[in-house]
């Protein structure tokens, strides 16, 4: 790759990131391998990672935040938070689908993620945040288990 070559991706990845994407995968398909811009290929590589353990970790604190709820204002229950436990236990069964070895991250972020969504229950219902344990009440298998509402 000439270095005036190198400087037009470059440009290209700052100024139009889909035709970046584009130029890029046409490369690859090519097998165009000496013609890749490889800085910002690896960059985006490891941004799809984190990408994937934010999106998770997002759904479970919704997911963990909507449980508490659901135990802890009986009164409260509807068919939307039905909903959203329903949708966002989905959402993470189909990331381990795609994604098998972000199951061993979910174990691994679930305490941090139990904290999280703690103070988010406490500030979206109004109760005082004591009234939900300090230490996770559903196992990991619970949380995912479609069939399991906490009473």
């Amino acid at each position: 790759m000439t270095h005036q070559s190198m400087i037009l991706t470059n440009n290209l990845y700052a100024e139009d990131y889909n035709l970046w994407i584009e130029k890029t995968a046409s490369l690859l398909k090519n097998k165009q391998f000496l013609e890749l811009e490889l800085e910002n290929l690896i960059e985006e590589i490891e941004s799809m990672g984190r990408s994937e353990k934010n999106v998770l970790k997002s759904n479970l604190r919704v997911l963990i935040m909507h449980l508490l709820k659901y135990k802890f204002q009986p009164q409260n229950r509807s068919n939307s938070w039905l909903y959203t436990i329903y949708e966002h236990r989905q959402r993470l069964q189909e990331t381990f689908l795609d994604s098998p070895s972000l199951k061993g991250y979910y174990l691994e972020v679930l305490d941090n993620c139990y904290q999280h969504a703690r103070k988010e229950a406490s500030i979206e219902t109004g109760l005082p945040l004591s009234i939900f344990p300090q230490d996770n009440p559903f196992s990991s298998d619970e949380i995912l288990d479609a069939d399991f509402f906490p009473v």
